[in-house]
């Protein structure tokens, strides 16, 4: 069966996106067309990229990124999860993405956002990131507003017609990283 990571991107004491990972685990966990699987960066504890040799060399050397490329290579698509700092992604889903190369090959990606706009300038800037890893990103996409998204900033509180956005967007990673199995397998 398809499995799905759903990485959550933000690793900031506070953060709003595990409140987002899980309420997206919880709705893709409804479904029966894949496997879906909570992926937590401080679960892996990366350093900033402290590789030697440029990971499309695939000769990872440290313990981490091992055990992060594992992980990784484990999934058929990806459910990105972000924050958008500075009117882009979070630097520790940067630095994760930055660790690896083949792993990422052409499987699927869909995007949850959230942010002061939705979080849609960091999903802009991690297309552009998907392409060169050979990763194709689907087009529907969940953004989630500070102001309406949440109370107080803090807590959140989706407006209802945002669970069916996320099956959406759930829809197409699932066909399209199902449609990307052979080149994975050749």
């Amino acid at each position: 069966m398809t499995k799905i990571a759903i990485i959550l991107g933000s690793t900031r004491p506070g953060r709003n996106g595990e409140a987002v990972a899980k309420w997206v685990l919880d709705i893709a966990k409804q479904r029966s067309d894949a496997d879906y699987e909570l992926v937590d960066l401080l679960d892996y504890n990366l350093p900033h990229l402290d590789e030697a040799v440029p990971p499309s060399m695939g000769q990872y050397s440290q313990p981490h990124t091992k055990k992060w490329a594992e992980k990784i290579g484990s999934f058929d698509g990806f459910v990105f999860v972000t924050p958008e700092y500075n009117h882009s992604t979070s630097g520790a889903l940067k630095n994760a993405i930055d660790f690896l190369s083949a792993e990422w090959n052409n499987k699927a990606a869909g995007f949850v956002s959230y942010g002061a706009v939705g979080g849609a300038r960091a999903v802009e800037h991690l297309r552009l990131v998907m392409g060169e890893l050979q990763v194709a990103d689907v087009r529907n996409q969940v953004a989630l507003s500070l102001y309406t998204d949440f109370t107080n900033f803090s807590e959140f509180t989706p407006g209802a017609h945002q669970a069916d956005t996320v099956s959406a967007m759930l829809d197409q990673v699932v066909a399209w990283s199902t449609a990307l199995a052979p080149l994975r397998s050749a």
